[in-house]
């Protein structure tokens, strides 16, 4: 949402998993209400427990952008991503590891994980992109995401033109 840092919006299906995973509740913070899910806690709903202003960071972003423009911004990286997940699945070098539907393509090479980490290594010092990895079905996966304020299909290709070079060279 354009704050960079310390701000983020989740998008929930089942609130109890993300609390449940956040959550540092002691005794005298136990209660009938809580417990029985009739309220909503908020404060678990993030990982510091210190509560500086960071909506601030937020409503400037809203005011700034407005939400049409913020809608647009969210929009366009998501039909960016799904351009990358396209050239991903065209590839037969490449292969989706999991599904796409927002602006984190999830992907790898289909050598081995030692070649994966030999790519993302290389892009990273390469300083022309970044990518991050996780490790989905216990393999290493690569992460590609669309999010930054500024950024253009352009750079998108750009970004997958140095990576399937790297993968050339592999």
């Amino acid at each position: 949402m354009f704050t960079n840092f310390d701000c983020n919006c989740f998008y929930v299906a089942d609130r109890k998993a993300l609390i449940d995973t956040l959550s540092i509740l002691p005794e005298y913070l136990r209660n009938q209400a809580t417990e029985s899910g009739a309220v909503f806690d908020y404060r678990d709903w993030h990982i510091p427990l210190g509560r500086r202003f960071r909506s601030l960071k937020l409503w400037f972003v809203i005011r700034h952008y407005g939400v049409e423009g913020l809608q647009y911004h969210v929009r366009r990286h998501i039909e960016i991503a799904q351009q990358f997940a396209q050239w991903v699945k065209q590839d037969e070098r490449f292969e989706m590891v999991a599904p796409a539907p927002l602006n984190l393509v999830c992907f790898r090479h289909r050598g081995s994980d030692e070649s994966n980490q030999l790519l993302m290594d290389r892009l990273n010092h390469s300083g022309d992109l970044y990518l991050t990895h996780t490790r989905l079905n216990d393999r290493f996966t690569l992460r590609f995401c669309v999010g930054q304020t500024h950024t253009a299909l352009r750079h998108v290709e750009n970004a997958w033109r140095r990576i399937q070079e790297e993968a050339g060279k592999l």
